[in-house]
């Protein structure tokens, strides 16, 4: 075992880059080995989330493999580059979480209003444009998750409630409102400002 891990040391940082940039596998397994514990470490740091920054770290050692061929070791060492790919893709999944909890709220207000259906109590031109674009964004969701998203949020019915009325198991409705929801926040993805707008117009 000694023997086997003094050889792993004698692989420098830019050796292991070089053989994952010849699609050698041996060295991103290594690299991983070297360097996970500390990617996760620092996505913790902007994260404060254990499942998505292991989730994270996944994705990070997918795209250095991927994208091993843009690392050019003139431009900085490995690890330079592995921290701020990593920082970059944390920054990342924290703002797209973001933007899932805002929709996630806004949506709630959307259809909160049971006398007027869809329409909300306070007409202006953001809350009209991110109303317009929610209905046309839940249009585009699958069948099953569209119900599950109108029954809890026009409906008001909780997740059990749902599951008690559709019949089906509770653990797939909870799944389909994730999903759904989370295509929403995608489709969202260039209504930040809007969002935001909304949220300020409202408190």
């Amino acid at each position: 075992m000694a023997t086997a891990a003094s050889a792993r040391s004698d692989f420098t940082d830019e050796h292991l880059m070089a053989m994952i940039q010849a699609h050698i596998r041996n060295g991103l397994a290594l690299l991983h080995e070297r360097y996970a514990r500390l990617l996760k470490v620092m996505s913790m740091k902007v994260l404060h989330n254990e499942a998505d920054a292991d989730d994270l770290l996944q994705d990070v050692f997918v795209e250095i493999w991927d994208r091993a061929a843009s690392y050019d070791p003139r431009k900085g060492r490995p690890l330079s580059w592995l921290a701020t790919l990593t920082r970059r893709r944390a920054i990342d999944r924290l703002r797209k979480r973001e933007v899932y909890c805002r929709v996630e709220d806004r949506f709630a207000e959307e259809t909160s209003d049971h006398g007027n259906g869809w329409t909300h109590v306070h007409e202006d031109l953001t809350q009209g444009e991110i109303r317009q674009h929610l209905q046309r964004a839940l249009a585009t969701l699958p069948a099953a998750q569209r119900h599950a998203i109108q029954l809890a949020y026009h409906e008001q019915m909780s997740q059990r409630e749902i599951a008690a009325h559709t019949g089906i198991p509770l653990g797939t409705i909870k799944t389909r409102l994730q999903l759904g929801l989370k295509k929403l926040a995608a489709s969202l993805s260039g209504f930040e400002d809007l969002l935001w707008a909304g949220h300020r117009s409202a408190t």
